[in-house]
């Protein structure tokens, strides 16, 4: 498969549509078949005000894969720290995804490769994600892109 150009670039005001609909196609395709407990109706609810708000945030990252002007991809992502628990900084891939006719073509590297460049150029000693055990796609992907699994998380339904 030929590579499609898509410039990975800090999401403008102006991308902020593209964004959410980024973000909603995410939990439809992601959590919508993996997670009962979550709304799927937040990023077209709440998600403008969010977006809006990490775009003038120095700890917060939003980045947007462009493709000729249609947002093809997005990647959200934050710094924390450092704590008296932890005591260095951390940042933390909150979300991505990238559209089906754009993936396994660089995309998705090319924005993790950002957010790590950023997150180091911030003082970040460690970078995590999560992501659904049962999306093996998804986890496969970020253990080529350097990540490893450090914990598990058990739910049950009461």
């Amino acid at each position: 498969m030929s590579e499609i150009v898509a410039a990975v670039r800090p999401a403008q005001p102006e991308d902020l549509d593209g964004v959410v609909a980024c973000s909603a196609a995410l939990f439809a395709e992601d959590a919508g078949t993996r997670d009962p407990s979550l709304n799927l109706g937040w990023p077209r609810e709440h998600g403008p005000a969010r977006f809006a708000a990490a775009l003038d945030d120095p700890a917060r990252l939003v980045l947007v894969a462009d493709d000729g002007g249609r947002i093809v991809g997005h990647l959200t992502g934050s710094l924390s720290g450092p704590t008296a628990m932890r005591p260095v900084p951390v940042a933390t891939l909150g979300s991505m995804y990238v559209h089906p006719d754009h993936r396994r073509r660089g995309v998705g590297a090319r924005l993790v490769a950002e957010f790590r460049s950023w997150a180091r150029e911030r003082g970040a000693r460690y970078a995590g994600v999560t992501a659904y055990a049962s999306n093996d796609a998804a986890v496969r992907f970020y253990r080529r892109h350097g990540f490893a699994d450090r914990s598990t998380v058990l739910e049950t339904a009461l």
